[in-house]
């Protein structure tokens, strides 16, 4: 069930991303590079892109609580199967300088 939501979050945000940088701003967007886009989606081109950004964006808040709340429900750590590795000691370990120099003078 995670992985179908993720995928679809994930394809929701794609879309998102390209109809966000498409539409016309202030700036002008992309639109105004593409000369032939409003000759394929007709001249309703703003009012379409307006409303498939909002049903993406609405799609995208639906999946990002649907995998909060899924993440939640299996309360485990990414991390639980990963080992705790103990660090290896090899030859003669000395303490610090610092350390040494400490208790030689608490003498």
């Amino acid at each position: 069930m995670m992985g179908l939501v993720t995928v679809i979050h994930i394809i929701v945000c794609a879309l998102l991303i390209v109809l966000i940088l498409i539409q016309s701003g202030r700036g002008g967007g992309l639109v105004e590079n593409f000369s032939g886009i409003e000759s394929m989606l007709g001249t309703k081109t703003n009012a379409f892109l307006t409303k498939t950004t909002t049903v993406l964006s609405v799609l995208f808040f639906t999946t990002c609580l649907t995998l909060a709340f899924l993440s939640i429900r299996q309360s485990r750590s990414l991390m639980r199967d990963v080992l705790a590795e103990k660090p290896v000691l090899s030859g003669n370990v000395t303490a610090p300088m610092a350390v040494t120099l400490a208790t030689n003078s608490t003498k």
